[in-house]
């Protein structure tokens, strides 16, 4: 007589921790046990051959598939003791995802090089906040008598950046549409008013790899721009907010060529003029009609170039141009009284020669820039103190710049030092003309990679084009010098470095003024009182993910 044992099998697996359905006590005992067994009711799916950039395969194609195994039916007679398990259906190999064409740039390691494309959206962003306050509880302000100071006490600002990012298989060209909103001062929580200073700061589309590799073009509206010195928050040598396009082709050799143009109008008589006017055919109202009304041409040149130097470090070499046009025009100086308005001209030259590591951000930047004419104040603003022909001729600005960053085990130094010149197109000295400087220094220590402490310490100098009697008789231009003191105990959570973010951080900041600096604020203003001025804060600094800060 034979024994059927099968009833027992149940409580053999219970005692032995293993919960056995009567399925699976029905399969052939060789069968491998796996953990992605599928039910009775849900047959096996044969995974199909991943696509570039999507599906399960797209992270690793290379990682194999464990064929998954056949089901049987849950109502399946009994096999026959001598029936053999049916041979599993093969399941074809993934296809190998094809390898994209880098899109750094021209040095793997430059740490400012830009970061490379992937596909789908991704989101990024800048922020700073600070809540803070002078001793005797007023509210914290730039208190910097330079153009670029400490950053310590700047006012709250923020970019939210979204991005589409595709590799197009087809042709080989990746595709980059970037929109970045910002934000500025005021916020709701601090005045309780339901408003926002918004700015569309980035909206453009980028295609690289344009039918020839190395190849891009893009159009749109883009912050334009190359290396910063991060202490004094400042793009010294390109540094363009610009409406246009733009072409560039990296080289395999390690040089890159780009070119730029775009248009402005910056709100200002000197570019636009509207006047009132009676509507066509004598309708009711009036009509307002732009009597001036001239964009500026803004274009750009930039040749760079970079010597790799064992694994990670670099020598990098930047040429850079600009060239900014305004046509003439018309503008009506009294009732049906015209005048003429000449077009102007300005450029820039400039260069940048940088060394870095690759290792722990460490590098050091030197860049001279000279701006003449029209160029001179910048792209988005309107020129004063013109010659007696309405001209920009005549007036320059002059920088050198030095910064860097070394690190070391639990040290760190960040440095940025500028001095600058200018003068406008008015042939007498006045309030707009000036020289100006300022060193700025930030060592600081990490503690047990998620806590550190830095000192700054700024030294500021300004000579304005407006003169003092330094003595009976002896006048002399105002020459003013401040020092500032920062104590600040951070949090990083990403770890030690001084360009890890994000940073939530305490803020001291003690500012000595001597007397010329004081003189450059009204007689009521506290700024012009004190010669002792302190800022106490805390606040909170982060960025992820942004394309405005890879150029």
């Amino acid at each position: 007589m034979r024994c059927d044992l099968r009833p027992l099998l149940p409580l053999a697996a219970a005692l032995l921790g293993v919960a056995v359905s009567p399925t699976a006590a029905a399969q052939s005992p060789a069968a491998p046990p796996t953990t992605s067994q599928p039910t009775a009711s849900t047959p096996p799916v044969t995974p199909a051959p991943s696509e570039p950039g999507s599906g399960p395969g797209s992270e690793d194609s290379s990682v194999p598939v464990e064929p998954a195994p056949t089901a049987v039916p849950a109502d399946a007679a009994e096999p026959a003791p001598t029936a053999e398990k049916p041979p599993e259906a093969p399941v074809p190999e993934p296809e190998p995802k094809p390898a994209k064409p880098a899109a750094r740039g021209p040095h793997p390691h430059d740490p400012n090089s830009p970061p490379g494309l992937a596909d789908g959206f991704h989101f990024g962003s800048y922020g700073r906040v600070i809540a803070g306050g002078d001793a005797g509880g007023r509210a914290g302000r730039n208190g910097d008598i330079v153009a670029r100071g400490s950053r310590l006490d700047e006012a709250n600002y923020a970019e939210l950046e979204l991005r589409r990012e595709d590799y197009w298989k087809s042709t080989g060209a990746y595709t980059r549409i970037v929109a970045t909103t910002a934000f500025a001062n005021p916020i709701f929580h601090y005045n309780g008013q339901f408003a926002a200073s918004l700015a569309i700061r980035n909206l453009y589309l980028e295609v690289r790899n344009a039918g020839v590799k190395g190849l891009s073009f893009w159009a749109g509206s883009r912050m334009y721009r190359g290396d910063d010195i991060y202490l004094l928050d400042f793009w010294p040598l390109d540094n363009l907010n610009t409406i246009g396009g733009g072409v560039g082709y990296t080289f395999k050799t390690g040089t890159e060529l780009k070119f730029h143009a775009g248009l402005n109008q910056p709100t200002d008589p000197y570019y636009r003029q509207t006047i009132l006017r009676p509507p066509a055919y004598n309708q009711f109202g009036a009509a307002e009609v732009a009597i001036l009304d001239r964009q500026k041409l803004v274009s750009s040149l930039k040749l760079t170039h970079t010597w790799p130097i064992g694994d990670s470090a670099g020598i990098k070499g930047i040429l850079y141009g600009e060239l900014h046009y305004v046509p003439e025009g018309q503008r009506e100086i009294e009732s049906k009284v015209y005048e003429n308005v000449p077009k102007d001209k300005g450029f820039v030259g400039g260069a940048q020669l940088s060394a870095f590591t690759g290792k722990r951000s460490t590098y050091v930047n030197l860049t001279a820039r000279f701006a003449s004419g029209l160029a001179a104040y910048g792209e988005l603003n309107a020129p004063r103190q013109l010659r007696p022909d309405r001209l920009t001729t005549g007036a320059y600005e002059a920088l050198i710049t030095l910064s860097g960053n070394w690190e070391r085990g639990p040290f760190g130094l960040l440095m940025g030092s500028y001095y600058r010149q200018f003068r406008n197109a008015s042939r007498s000295l006045d309030w707009d003309d000036l020289n100006e400087g300022i060193v700025i220094v930030r060592p600081q220590v990490w503690f047990a990679k998620i806590a550190g402490v830095a000192l700054e310490a700024s030294y500021q100098a300004q000579q304005r084009g407006v003169a003092t009697e330094a003595e009976p008789n002896l006048f002399k231009p105002v020459f003013a010098q401040m020092g500032r003191f920062g104590l600040i105990p951070f949090i990083t959570p990403g770890g030690p470095g001084a360009f890890q973010r994000p940073h939530i951080r305490l803020i001291y900041l003690l500012t000595v003024r001597d007397a010329a600096a004081r003189s450059f604020y009204p007689a009521e203003d506290v700024f012009a009182r004190r010669g002792i001025d302190h800022f106490i804060g805390v606040g909170a600094e982060w960025w992820f993910g942004s394309t405005s800060y890879f150029r």
